[in-house]
């Protein structure tokens, strides 16, 4: 994201956020899905008294065997509009509040904020991205563990041999489980509105935070980068002079930082959304809560519950956020 977008109008500047945020995400998305997938589901088995998954790759092998590549794609509808929402959100969101900034400190001419006013740009970002994030995330994660939470006749699902079976259940048929605007409607049914925003607390912590560190990651790799450009050439390099390799390899390391740095926060998030589905408290009790899901979980595995499937969704997030920023900048330098 420049930071030279004052001699552009607002209005325009922020058609151009939603637009190339939009198509960044969405591009992301589809290549990033299998992978976030398997963090779910490894999130997800951290309560249940016998793990279903042995890792990452036995996920991912698992599912592709017993549900095919359209299994690795269970839940993508969902995601994919709400990367169209994330990205707008965020990038308009960043853009704007850097104006808000300059015109609270009153240098509205300065093209370059510094680091921490770009961090905090990201948090604020991050902050308004969360309200609109849960309710797609909801529905993605229920969608993801729909294929271990059907039950076995005579047997419970819930019960530590069933849980071990996982997705070996070959006999169910993925196109007879709710689709997105089912699992949608349900939620509402069963928890009105507010019951969208489950997880509420685990999205923004995560998203607050990590939009501070995926933003100001990305400015300051980048900017670095241009910077050592420059002076091996010898020429006046400002910061929109950014090239494609240089987007991607800020983006990169913004996007390890950003999942890395509060994953505990999305781990408890996905326990909480898919708690109805492979831990049901039955009828009349109240739903989780983001403290008590941490509690439990700690109880369960320690520390090591709450990075269950990290190492995977950071090694995703390299080129997935890599793409983003590269399709982004690039459309931005292309369309100025």
């Amino acid at each position: 994201m420049t930071n030279d977008t004052h001699a552009v109008s607002p209005a325009i500047q922020a058609v151009k956020d939603i637009t190339f945020g939009s198509i960044a995400g969405m591009t992301s998305k589809v290549f990033e899905h299998p992978f976030d997938l398997t963090k779910v589901r490894l999130q997800s088995q951290v309560l249940d008294a016998t793990a279903r998954f042995n890792g990452p790759i036995d996920c991912l092998v698992r599912t592709f065997h017993n549900e095919g590549v359209r299994g690795l794609y269970r839940g993508l509808p969902a995601p994919i509009a709400g990367a169209m929402v994330e990205n707008a959100s965020l990038f308009v969101s960043y853009s704007q509040l850097q104006h808000v900034i300059r015109w609270i400190t009153g240098d509205l001419s300065s093209q370059e904020l510094t680091l921490p006013q770009l961090a905090m740009a990201g948090a604020g970002a991050g902050a308004v991205t969360s309200f609109v994030l849960t309710p797609v995330e909801l529905v993605k994660c229920k969608m993801q563990v729909q294929m271990l939470a059907v039950d076995v006749p005579g047997t419970s699902m819930h019960s530590p041999s069933a849980a071990a079976l996982g997705p070996t259940l070959t006999s169910i048929k993925p196109q007879s489980l709710p689709g997105p605007i089912a699992v949608l409607t349900s939620v509402i049914r069963n928890g009105g509105l507010r019951g969208l925003w489950l997880g509420q607390t685990g999205t923004l912590i995560r998203e607050t935070g990590g939009g501070a560190a995926w933003f100001a990651c990305k400015e300051f790799v980048a900017a670095k980068l241009v910077q050592q450009r420059a002076a091996r050439t010898g020429a006046r390099l400002a910061r929109k002079d950014i090239i494609p390799w240089e987007s991607a390899v800020a983006g990169a390391c913004a996007g390890a930082v950003f999942n890395f740095s509060l994953f505990p926060a999305d781990t408890i998030k996905s326990a909480m959304q898919t708690e109805e589905e492979l831990r049901p408290r039955g009828k009349g009790v109240s739903p989780p809560t983001f403290l008590g899901t941490a509690r439990a979980m700690w109880r369960a595995q320690g520390i090591r519950g709450f990075y269950a499937g990290c190492g995977i969704t950071v090694a995703r997030s390299i080129p997935s956020s890599a793409m983003i920023f590269l399709i982004y900048d690039g459309l931005s330098k292309r369309f100025p």
